[in-house]
């Protein structure tokens, strides 16, 4: 029997990478890495460029089966292009569509579209978790990109017969993680005082293996096409509840100072940086229930484990 090829890519990036290698180790199926730029999984699998921006910068699809599309222009927080949306629209939606009417048309059965829950919203009310079937509401240019291109994708579904999966990533972590939560880390890792020791809201994370086991669920489960799904740990936490945990599995002792959240959003908002205060103090659920009555899939990592990890690893990474 024929091991079924799968194409990832983004392989040189958090997500991608992470997926391929876990393909490899489970030895299920055969994973083809697709790559803008140089990757770890280099001399492991099969590795072919990738250019969203070519119409010619396309791998060949013909002898894949599944195509897992992770690779994004991603979300940035200091954005410096002059139209955003219009960036955003080239590879997240443009390119996106490019490669998918490609698998389409070589026979690809399914398409995995990497998404973000940025196209449920921004916040939610405590208590109030966004589930996978809410009306979308996407508010800044990266969330407004990737909803359409989730909209492409579908029509593009409806057109051609090729099954398509969305999922709707919170914030990833894990090994090797970068931008704001590695800057938490080292943070924590110096023992520098942050005021963030009052905050009492609620925000879903996931760990790169959890989203990584889920994604490779979605490769061949029979009730995953056509599907949206969301992902999380399954446990939500303050931001204080997170840098706690993340302090103990630094083995560091953590140095919060409880700063009333509203004060923090208004020194947020003199400084021009309302957004950073909204994902610091506000809320963030996603209601992953869908998944266990549909897939039968629950995270397989716990919360804690996971941040061990990327502790682990992050101070590894110190050391070298």
């Amino acid at each position: 029997m024929t091991v079924p090829k799968v194409l990832v890519t983004g392989a040189s990036g958090f997500v991608g990478e992470a997926l391929v290698f876990r393909l490899l180790v489970d030895k299920k199926f055969i994973p083809v890495a697709a790559a803008r730029g140089t990757t770890r999984v280099q001399g492991l699998c099969a590795v072919v460029p990738l250019n969203l921006n070519d119409p010619q910068g396309l791998p060949a699809l013909n002898d894949i089966r599944v195509v897992v599309h992770a690779a994004a222009r991603v979300h940035v927080m200091n954005e410096t292009a002059t139209d955003a949306l219009a960036e955003f629209r080239k590879v997240n939606v443009e390119g996106t569509l490019r490669l998918a009417k490609l698998a389409a048309d070589s026979g690809v059965k399914r398409f995995i579209f990497i998404s973000s829950i940025k196209v449920n919203g921004e916040s939610t009310p405590p208590g109030r978790p966004f589930k996978a079937d809410d009306a979308p509401a996407p508010r800044d240019p990266y969330g407004v990109s990737k909803y359409e291109a989730e909209q492409a994708l579908k029509q593009l579904a409806s057109e051609t017969g090729m099954e398509v999966v969305i999922i709707r990533p919170p914030l990833v972590y894990g090994a090797g993680v970068k931008a704001n939560f590695l800057s938490m880390l080292r943070w924590l890792n110096k023992g520098i005082p942050l005021p963030f020791g009052a905050i009492r809201n609620q925000r879903s994370l996931v760990a790169i293996d959890n989203l990584a086991d889920l994604i490779v669920t979605c490769i061949d489960h029979p009730a995953a096409a056509n599907q949206i799904f969301l992902v999380s740990d399954g446990h939500d936490l303050s931001t204080t509840q997170m840098l706690l945990r993340l302090a103990n599995a630094l083995h560091q002792k953590p140095r919060l100072l409880p700063l009333p959240a509203w004060l923090l959003v208004l020194l947020a908002k003199l400084l021009n940086k309302g957004a950073v205060a909204q994902r610091i103090c506000g809320s963030l659920q996603v209601d992953i229930s869908k998944n266990r009555e549909l897939l039968g899939w629950v995270p397989p990592v716990n919360i804690d484990r996971a941040m061990r990890r990327t502790a682990g690893h992050f101070q590894d990474a110190q050391i070298k």
